[in-house]
């Protein structure tokens, strides 16, 4: 059985991660998509938050399963899962660079996990979920964001933007 683990910090979730999802769905068994949290870094969206828009958004997917880590590299965490692949998008050639040398790296520290790279077709690939977020609030943004992140990301911006405002 094939298994992969597709991690971030989905913070929100965009087109472009689902994206990978569904490519990821069709080659592999089972895909665990979790939420890496770091307590160094600023989220937008609490780590709940996160993990309920990621069950929402990939219900439809039989195989996958939602979890969350921390304070643990995620080499470290597919292999305590048994995942012999990990997944990572590739945006641009910044992303490449990085995730190179990442793979790498996992390598050197456990050379049975793969890495697989996916590259997203044009319309999500340059979207971020910090480009985003960063659209939230201009006048008329909730009819762009619809293109990029996922009916209840949406709603939730919106929301966001709301409580930001009063």
């Amino acid at each position: 059985m094939k298994k992969a683990v597709y991690a971030g910090s989905f913070d929100p979730i965009t087109n472009g991660h689902l994206w990978i999802i569904e490519q990821a769905t069709q080659m592999f068994d089972e895909l665990i998509v979790a939420i890496g949290d770091n307590a160094n870094k600023k989220y937008t969206f609490n780590l709940d938050t996160r993990l309920k828009l990621l069950h929402k958004v990939t219900k439809k997917y039989k195989n996958v399963t939602i979890d969350k880590f921390n304070n643990q590299f995620l080499i470290t965490y597919a292999k305590n899962i048994n995942a012999q692949y990990i997944i990572r998008g590739i945006r641009n050639t910044a992303d490449y660079e990085y995730e190179k040398s990442m793979r790498y790296i996992n390598s050197d520290i456990d050379p049975n996990i793969n890495t697989i790279f996916l590259i997203p077709p044009r319309k999500v690939a340059e979207v971020s979920s910090s480009l985003i977020k960063g659209l939230v609030g201009s006048e008329g943004f909730e009819q762009i964001i619809t293109k990029y992140v996922p009916q209840p990301v949406t709603e939730l911006l919106i929301k966001w933007s709301n409580d930001k405002h009063e």
